[in-house]
């Protein structure tokens, strides 16, 4: 199963490893559920396996179903043609609204494995503006051509990275595709397969969180604002989440009890929908702006690193005002880790990773910063400060039973 948001590259990835598998001599077949002509053909499990026979045959091959979520008990109807035993692999493209309306996960437990296709990473999307060159040496280019990070790093804030945005040339064409990708995701996620119908409220939610991207989230202020319940703000949440278009992030507690009820912070899976949704698109100067979108970065380099493992990533709040952007929780050792997107001229450390440190008495703390390195020590603690690049090495240094790299 493959999954993520609309448009981030699914389909295609479904038939590059279609022509992958038919150079290889394999059978094949592609049914996409978005197309009239194949969705008879899922008016039932008989009528679907007919179909694959008659295509590649009864002795097995690759079948490729692209927009499962458009079929009405999904999970179900696969579950069935599963407990077959008919020799056939699957390959299943859907979108987040998947897991909501179908319940998949619940009926193919045991059944499945689920890969997530995101927009592209900062990395990818570097890859792509140098040609590759670099791909096995990213490191080195983000090390030696700083300016040059500088810029691209700018225009992935400004642009964000849906392939076919990255792919446009002009500013005017990159955002009539954005327009028309945030419609889609309103008119058939949104509103057509989960049934939403104040459409109005939902779209001003999206602002709302996009203007408070790394704050701190009241559903009960945003229940007063939209004038809907909290609950229905809560559910609409929930959709942003499951549809891939927002991440939650929850604060730091011994108590689990605490961390549930909690206000919690968000960040945008890309940048491009969320300045839209702010009429900020390819317009992004506010040093405070990119400050926000620059921690969105280390958050989408965290996340990354640590999807297979059991480690949890929180932020740290406490009445007086002290607050630690990250905190990456294995169970039993604990990484607090500070955004800076500010230029440093030397290593500074402010008050509220201090008072982390002089708390929980961490082994470890990372400071991330767009390039200034430095290490110093503060008690028992190394304090690292190290260019966003340099995250995921430095934390695999630090945990590497738990990063996925």
């Amino acid at each position: 199963m493959i999954t993520g948001p609309r448009q981030a590259g699914k389909t295609t990835l479904m038939l590059l490893l279609k022509k992958f598998l038919d150079e290889r001599g394999e059978k094949t077949v592609f049914l996409n559920l978005d197309i009239e002509a194949d969705r008879h053909f899922f008016d039932s499990q008989d009528a679907l396996v007919r179909k694959i026979v008659l295509e590649i045959g009864k002795d097995g091959g690759y079948v490729f179903i692209d927009e499962i979520q458009r079929k009405e008990n999904a999970g179900l109807f696969l579950k069935g043609i599963y407990d077959m035993n008919l020799g056939y692999k699957f390959i299943l493209s859907g979108s987040g609204s998947l897991e909501l309306k179908e319940k998949i996960h619940e009926s193919l437990a045991g059944r499945k494995r689920i890969f997530e296709v995101a927009t592209l990473s900062f990395e990818e999307f570097v890859n792509y503006k140098t040609d590759n060159r670099y791909e096995s040496k990213i490191q080195d280019f983000f090390s030696l051509e700083r300016e040059k990070t500088k810029v691209l790093l700018n225009e992935y804030f400004n642009y964000g990275g849906y392939p076919e945005v990255v792919l446009a040339e002009q500013s005017a064409e990159k955002k009539k595709i954005i327009n028309e990708i945030y419609q889609s995701y309103l008119e058939k996620d949104i509103s057509l397969l989960l049934g939403v119908k104040n459409t109005e409220a939902f779209s001003k939610l999206i602002k709302i969180i996009a203007s408070q991207t790394g704050n701190l989230v009241n559903v009960s202020e945003l229940s007063l604002t939209l004038g809907i319940s909290a609950q229905t703000v809560k559910h609409y949440l929930w959709y942003l989440e499951k549809t891939y278009t927002i991440s939650k992030v929850t604060p730091y507690f011994k108590n689990v009890r605490k961390e549930i009820t909690k206000a919690s912070i968000y960040y945008f899976y890309d940048f491009g929908l969320r300045n839209h949704a702010l009429d900020r698109f390819g317009n992004i100067q506010d040093s405070q702006d990119a400050g926000f979108l620059f921690q969105n970065v280390v958050y989408h380099i965290l996340k990354k690193s640590f999807q297979f493992s059991a480690a949890q990533i929180h932020f740290w709040r406490t009445k007086d005002g002290s607050e630690v952007d990250f905190l990456i929780d294995d169970g039993s050792k604990i990484i607090p880790i500070e955004v800076k997107y500010s230029e440093f001229k030397k290593s500074t450390i402010k008050r509220s990773l201090r008072s982390f440190i002089e708390k929980y008495h961490p082994k470890t703390a990372l400071v991330i910063t767009k390039d200034f390195s430095e290490e110093i020590n503060l008690d028992v603690t190394k304090i690292k400060f190290l260019p966003f690049w340099e995250l995921i090495h430095s934390i695999k240094a630090t945990m590497p039973s738990v990063v996925n790299i």
